[in-house]
């Protein structure tokens, strides 16, 4: 018996955070994650360097500007993981592993209905969201090459996503980390091989990327079959347990939504971008592959605030959920600071990386010299909003999220465009416009609500 216990403790990755030293659980469960969205960021910016050095400026161009469909629909399906990712955490920090499960079972059921949904939706629709983001005739070609192979092949990282959420929720996070380092290692072998010896360009890069996100998935299907914890995937218990879905959807789709529809209102933004030419859409590409850099500390611990939160409500521990939120908010303030100096001071080099063409790093450089420094306000929603939604509460995150990135900046680049300077730099500034906004209303929002509202309505009773 007691040999049996320790293969099993062996065999489980798992980690209770309702116990122990609380900053030690965010950075531990938090480093993994940042090094894992690096990696899953670098494979994307592998993709954008092979093209824009090895194929053209047209693709290069193409591969940028599809970027706001691709981030809109894949944001939708992350909104629903964590949905699932709330539960699991809140139901394993209240030791109720039956519900556990069930809940496992009910996500990946969820997975391969979406991942049909998703993949029709997204090659059916890719002529018209390219049409309506006013897509140059030069660079259509090749958007519509590379989105019609992505989406058909993007069930991969919706498994993967699904699985690491899984995993994340009962706070594993290093495994998630060493299948996006597989993945990210294939993808760029492969993006190599198939733009410089294939000379496949767009298409070869697309095609690298889905072969990469398959791999990672059937590594996290394989881990969640092999556990030796309450996560255990087992097929043939694959079904929809009505109530847990409900409870999943209830956080999940608004967070689904608040990403869908932000990820769309850059759409917007993107069509402005456009208007300017296939030069600042280049330093705009560059812009935004460095963006996603430097949101990566922030959003890894909110990932972890929202396990740690999700936890330690359901285990009863107000008072420590609090504490973890406060803690994470000031590592992700410290690690936000470092970055965009150091993204600032070296700004024409880094958009040289991409694309070394005089005008292209001028505009690059011009965007994120003017918009870095404003990133330390997305701190704070980004972890109050991962603090919430941990409690269960994803409604307010996306109400707030909604108005600031959406309603407030489109009503914003219609103003400056219309009646103030249609020029770029103006109209760039609508980012950082719509993050002091949505920081304000979330950080009044946290303060006015108890976390354990959400934990009080989502934990319920069910036959173990």
């Amino acid at each position: 018996m007691e040999a049996r216990q320790q293969l099993e403790k062996r065999g489980r990755h798992d980690v209770d955070m309702t116990q122990g030293n609380i900053f030690s659980h965010l950075l531990l469960f938090s480093l993994p994650l940042l090094a894992g969205n690096l990696f899953q960021q670098m494979y994307n910016m592998v993709d954008t360097w092979v093209v824009g050095n090895f194929v053209g400026e047209e693709a290069f161009s193409a591969v940028g500007t599809v970027a706001p469909i691709i981030n809109m629909l894949i944001g939708s399906f992350m909104g629903l993981s964590s949905g699932a990712g709330v539960v699991i955490s809140q139901y394993y920090g209240a030791k109720r592993e039956k519900s556990v499960q069930d809940a496992v079972h009910t996500s990946i059921w969820l997975t391969i209905v979406l991942s049909v949904v998703f993949t029709v939706l997204g090659v059916g629709m890719t002529p018209m969201m390219l049409r309506f983001m006013r897509t140059p005739d030069n660079v259509f070609p090749e958007s519509a090459s590379y989105l019609t192979i992505y989406f058909a092949g993007m069930a991969g990282l919706m498994f993967y996503n699904m699985g690491s959420g899984i995993l994340r929720a009962v706070g594993d996070s290093r495994r998630p980390f060493y299948f996006l380092v597989t993945s990210a290692v294939i993808n760029t072998v492969l993006d190599l091989l198939f733009v410089i010896q294939f000379h496949m360009g767009v298409e070869g890069v697309a095609y690298a990327t889905i072969i990469a996100q398959a791999i990672s998935a059937v590594l996290t299907v394989l881990t969640l079959m092999r556990s030796q914890s309450c996560i255990r995937l087992d097929l043939r218990k694959i079904k929809l347990h009505m109530d847990l879905l409900k409870q999943i959807i209830r956080v999940g789709i608004p967070a689904a939504l608040q990403m869908a529809v932000t990820a769309f209102s850059n759409v917007f933004v993107q069509s402005y971008i456009n208007q300017f030419g296939s030069d600042c859409m280049g330093g705009w590409t560059a812009y935004t592959k460095m963006d996603q850099l430097i949101f990566l500390p922030m959003q890894s611990i909110s990932m972890a605030a929202t396990t740690f939160v999700g936890q330690n409500l359901g285990s009863g521990q107000d008072e420590r959920a609090e504490k973890g939120v406060r803690d994470s908010l000031l590592m992700a303030m410290a690690a936000t600071v470092v970055i965009t100096a150091l993204v600032i001071g070296f700004a024409p080099a880094l958009v040289t990386f991409f694309n070394k063409k005089p005008e292209v790093v001028e505009y690059g450089t011009l965007f994120l010299r003017c918009l870095t420094p404003f990133y330390v306000l997305c701190c704070v929603n980004q972890v109050y909003a991962g603090a919430l939604r941990g409690a269960g509460d994803s409604q307010a995150p996306m109400i707030m999220m909604l108005c600031s990135f959406v309603l407030f900046r489109q009503i914003y680049l219609y103003i400056v465009s219309h009646f103030i300077s249609n020029t770029i730099l103006p109209l760039a500034m609508g980012y950082p416009a719509g993050w002091l906004v949505c920081s304000l209303l979330t950080l009044v929002y946290y303060h006015f609500v108890h976390l354990s509202s959400g934990r009080d309505s989502l934990v319920q009773p069910r036959e173990e």
